[in-house]
């Protein structure tokens, strides 16, 4: 294994020099093909799009770009927009995030949009909220980092509810900037005696090749193929899958395809994972940080957001190839109703939702339920729509085995100063500070439950009382008994969860009982479509954000199907949003593209050796005629420039 390592390193190290050769080739093979289009009278238009193919409007009308110029550039106003209505189904990031498009970017009429939402309240799985009945609930966390640049772009535009004049991107950039995040204790063992933040995967050489062969699969040959059709306990036993299964909540069950194009996705973190450096969060929860600023935006140019109206179908018109959009079909308050579209009455839909059918427990009960009978909305809605032509999608892929999709979190409260001398302990900060606690998650490596909390700034409610602390914690097994508490956290009820977090704490076992009873509420959720989005899936098991043909509708959200990004990211949703109004619309601007460090050769290799703990693959021993070749090869690339790269990337000294 020592030698395909080492053919690896070598490879990219390589790939450096032969590029200059192979860039310089294909330099003047451009040129050669552009006199030849001068000297043949090719339409202007025509000239400009072949030769900058990434300003070239695909076939759903958009386009990708890199860099600020088209950052910074403010969009044409579309022709006949004045006489275009927008109906957007579910109020969550997605949804939200379309409508503010449609306002800055499309420069439709605030008046023209109209927002669709099941519920009485907006936010969709962005959410974080004080029951009176239950007490605080996150169902969950939003992990975000420098390279989020569809996030980036909507949210500078965004004006801040708590700093005048500022924006929601200029007041997370300077709290990110005087409170930068890192953790100090990633995982623990044995009830908090060993935590720790090393730094180190303990990966095998044979773990590094499984992960860097997944690397470089095609994605057709990881079509309906799990993560354990790819990795062996090679992989599953090293820190590196603590670290990575814990942090984006992948099951061994789960896609591998999803988990390949998340290696490729975030390839410039992998130093960053086992700390959580890479990362930032908003002040406080994702609803008051993220949502509720949305909400006053698009309130102020005059959108309407129906509560209360639960879309059922949207009917379509297919002739031959084209797909429009006829009647938006709805319950509200129970009475059926119908909205009749023409093409000029756009239907940007959310089709399922990993927190639909969320069951809510409380201190004395647990999140029990049929969530079979709790399921409507998203899933039945695109399930309507499938049904009526395949570019659909199949939903079925990602809903129909919820034993596989689920897991559970917690939001525990409270001010007791026993407990939090066990967090301080643990996380080595004061998580009364309001500023970073524990930088990311903390994971249990031997809990039943493989159990993980976080406790982000405080307050998470910008209502919540000084002395209070919320904290967030999640398990991925909910069907194993605890390790205190010897029942399946699936019915467990909110003092129960709490008492099998402070075991692994490192409380003692005589004061557990009285502290999760009276000095803490916990407040459980169990999400049966947690995961569904990392179900493994083939191509068109997601429809395309705008599916061929489509002229009047486009998908939003997780289980739209877009090639330039990874799900289960607010990134995700909002690229997707833009995406749509940009091709339904006719915007004439660049979408960002995703951030290429998986093309950056220097994060390749950095990469390479941090995934190894440090030790780079051309350090590899080889049989001994091949070690001298090694040794000459280096010795003449580290005269060159491209030495001088592996030097500073860590593959040689």
């Amino acid at each position: 294994m020592g030698k395909n390592a080492w053919k690896v390193g070598m490879a990219s190290a390589l790939a450096v020099g032969t590029g200059t050769v192979l860039l310089a080739k294909t330099r003047k093979r451009k040129m050669q093909s552009v006199d030849q289009m001068r000297q043949t009278k090719i339409p202007e238009s025509d000239y400009r799009n072949t030769e900058r193919g990434s300003q070239k409007k695909n076939s759903k009308g958009i386009y990708y770009a890199k860099g600020n110029y088209e950052a910074f550039a403010r969009p044409e106003k579309p022709v006949g927009i004045e006489g275009k209505t927008a109906y957007l189904i579910g109020s969550g990031l997605g949804s939200l995030a379309a409508a503010c498009f449609l306002i800055r970017d499309a420069q439709m009429p605030g008046e023209n949009i109209h927002i669709l939402e099941a519920m009485d309240i907006t936010g969709g799985s962005c959410d974080g909220i004080h029951d009176p009945t239950r007490g605080y609930v996150m169902r969950g966390g939003r992990e975000m980092e420098d390279h989020f640049e569809c996030l980036w772009d909507l949210f500078h535009s965004i004006p801040s509810l708590e700093i005048p004049g500022a924006s929601v991107l200029d007041e997370f950039y300077w709290l990110n900037k005087h409170d930068p995040n890192y953790s100090l204790c990633r995982a623990t063992k044995n009830r908090g005696e060993d935590a720790h933040t090393n730094g180190k995967f303990r990966l095998s050489q044979k773990g590094s090749m499984e992960i860097i062969k997944l690397f470089f699969t095609k994605n057709e040959d990881l079509y309906d193929k799990t993560i354990e059709d790819v990795f062996d306990d090679e992989v599953f036993k090293s820190d590196f899958w603590l670290y990575w299964r814990t942090m984006f909540a992948f099951e061994n069950w789960h896609s591998a395809l999803e988990m390949k194009l998340y290696f490729q996705r975030f390839i410039h973190h992998i130093g960053g994972l086992p700390d959580f450096s890479a990362l930032k969060f908003t002040r406080y929860n994702q609803y008051e940080s993220l949502i509720l600023p949305m909400l006053k935006y698009l309130e102020h140019a005059g959108v309407e957001i129906r509560l209360g109206t639960e879309v059922t179908n949207v009917r379509f018109e297919i002739k031959g190839e084209k797909k429009t959009a006829r009647a938006i079909e709805c319950l509200v308050k129970g009475e059926r109703q119908e909205i009749p579209l023409t093409e000029d009455d756009l239907v940007f839909i959310t089709n399922g939702s990993c927190t639909e059918g969320t069951i809510y427990g409380d201190q004395d009960h647990a999140p029990v339920g049929n969530a079979e009978v709790r399921k409507s909305g998203c899933w039945n809605l695109w399930k309507n729509i499938a049904a009526q032509d395949p570019a659909f999608g199949h939903p079925e892929k990602f809903c129909s085995d919820i034993e596989k999709t689920n897991w559970e979190s917690a939001t525990v409260t409270t001010s007791d100063e026993t407990i939090l001398s066990y967090i301080r302990k643990i996380c080595r900060r004061d998580p009364r500070s309001g500023k970073v606690v524990t930088g990311g998650i903390v994971s249990c490596k031997d809990s039943s439950w493989l159990l993980s909390w976080t406790i982000n700034r405080q307050g998470q409610f910008k209502n919540q009382k000084k002395e209070e602390i919320c904290v967030w914690l999640y398990g991925l097994f909910t069907d194993v008994p605890g390790d205190y508490i010897k029942k399946p956290m699936k019915i467990c009820t909110g003092k129960e969860i709490t008492a099998e977090w402070l075991y692994h704490l490192g409380v003692p076992v005589s004061e557990i009982e009285e502290l999760a009873e009276y000095h803490a509420v916990c407040v459980p959720t169990m999400m049966p479509y947690i995961t569904a989005f990392f179900m493994p899936r083939a191509a068109g098991d997601r429809p395309d954000v705008i599916p061929d043909g489509c002229v009047n509708a486009a998908f939003l959200g997780q289980f739209a199907e877009t090639p330039r990004d990874t799900i289960f990211t607010t990134e995700y949703s909002v690229r997707t949003a833009m995406e749509a109004v940009y091709g339904l619309c006719g915007v004439d601007r660049g979408i960002p593209e995703v951030w290429g460090s998986v093309y950056d050769v220097r994060e390749l290799l950095a990469s390479s050796v941090k995934l190894m703990d440090g030790k780079s693959p051309l350090e590899l021993e080889l049989p001994l005629p091949l070690e001298k070749v090694k040794k000459k090869l280096l010795k003449r690339v580290n005269r060159t420039a491209v030495g001088k790269l592996l030097q500073e990337c860590g593959m040689v000294n």
